[in-house]
């Protein structure tokens, strides 16, 4: 079977059995690989073989992790990393040269947009954002020395939607790379590399291991671009391990069971506290009320587990609804099979200005639910009864 369906290709996509004949695949907890003899050592080092030499580089458990994400997103190459942000990081810093500009969303990561605020300045690399709702304002931002073009979509975490085609035209007519971090949807919703995007990044620690155990990073794409973040970062050694990669590759076979649990669930929420009098606002990407619905549901197979409420009172309600919830967890985290609620402005995203926050989309009372796998009924009265209190 040449070409495989999205939940085969997860499964079926694995390594070459060893000896023992095993089913599962089995961990190469090893830092390094040994070499028939001086001539088989040098065809490895010079490359002329493809294999394992050193952890630091490749693994056997590594590249069948990167094997299954290639798969499902329609890559050619990628890469593993140790976390996501090990990943955001080390494809900038692979690509771009001291001079050269970032156009970028306004609505990212924090952690990415302290990267293009105050350490990529450091070596003269500079960032101009545009806003997620007016990417009429794309053009206008771009320079000379415009390389990259990037978003999430959807975002964190306020699940802003941007049409992913309107990216890939504009990249390609000022011939920009198009980068796309897909953490939020995963490949299993959407596919940023079929709209045009030349990578793909994701923090695999995020739904791809879905059950809050390990950190990782990927990004594939265009095999030129990742022979460049390759190369960097064998030199540098953010390398993902061998356990976590063997993990995260077992956790893809069911990713598409458990996405589709969670944006069953998260829909149903979504949809019943919309009625709710202690909310201003309620953003979820398959609502019809998501001011960018259709672009959602162009490009995505399914709404995603994160929903976002602005609760009525600002950031003290914000913070008093965290203290009245009883189940559901507070973590920074998110995709865990455990419903997982946030408040941005005193958490995650505190290290930014109100200004900053607000021009992100992050307003006082945003709180970021990140829907599991627990019955809905039992997620909806915790929630409800967190902001009734």
């Amino acid at each position: 079977m040449d070409k495989k369906n999205f939940e085969t290709a997860a499964i079926r996509t694995q390594l070459e059995r060893s000896q023992f004949q095993e089913h599962s695949t089995p961990m190469y907890v090893t830092s390094s690989f040994v070499f028939e003899d001086a001539e088989d050592m040098r065809a490895s080092f010079s490359e002329e073989k493809d294999r394992n030499i050193y952890s630091r580089f490749s693994n056997p458990n590594t590249t069948e992790f990167v094997e299954k994400v290639i798969a499902m997103e329609g890559a050619e190459d990628g890469y593993a990393f140790a976390t996501g942000m090990a990943a955001i990081f080390s494809t900038f810093a692979a690509l771009l040269s001291s001079g050269d500009h970032i156009v970028s969303a306004r609505s990212v990561f924090g952690s990415t947009h302290t990267l293009f605020t105050k350490y990529f300045p450091k070596w003269n690399i500079e960032t101009s954002y545009f806003d997620i709702n007016n990417p009429d304002e794309i053009e206008s931002l771009i320079k000379p020395s415009t390389k990259i073009l990037y978003a999430e979509s959807p975002t964190n975490p306020g699940v802003d939607i941007i049409d992913l085609e309107v990216l890939a035209e504009i990249a390609k007519k000022h011939k920009l790379l198009l980068i796309i971090d897909n953490c939020f949807a995963t490949p299993y919703i959407q596919q940023p590399i079929k709209f045009g995007a030349d990578l793909v990044v994701h923090s695999a620690t995020k739904l791809m291991d879905g059950q809050g155990r390990v950190l990782g990073g990927v990004v594939v794409g265009k095999s030129e671009l990742v022979r460049e973040i390759y190369l960097f970062s064998r030199n540098t050694g953010p390398a993902m391990s061998p356990f976590n990669a063997w993990t995260l590759s077992k956790s893809l076979e069911t990713l598409a069971v458990r996405v589709d649990r969670h944006c069953e669930n998260a829909l149903k929420i979504a949809e019943a506290l919309e009625s709710n009098v202690n909310i201003l606002k309620v953003k979820y990407p398959f609502l019809t009320s998501h001011p960018q619905y259709k672009i959602a549901k162009k490009q995505m197979k399914l709404g995603g587990n994160i929903i976002a409420i602005e609760v009525k009172g600002g950031i003290e309600a914000g913070r008093k609804f965290l203290n009245a919830i009883k189940m559901c967890s507070l973590s920074a985290n998110l995709g865990d099979t455990r419903t997982i609620v946030t408040h941005p402005a005193s958490t995650t995203h505190s290290k930014l200005s109100e200004k900053e926050r607000l021009a992100a989309g992050i307003t006082p009372g945003l709180v970021r639910i990140s829907v599991g796998l627990e019955n809905v009924n039992d997620i909806l009265q915790d929630i409800e009864q967190a902001l009734n209190s």
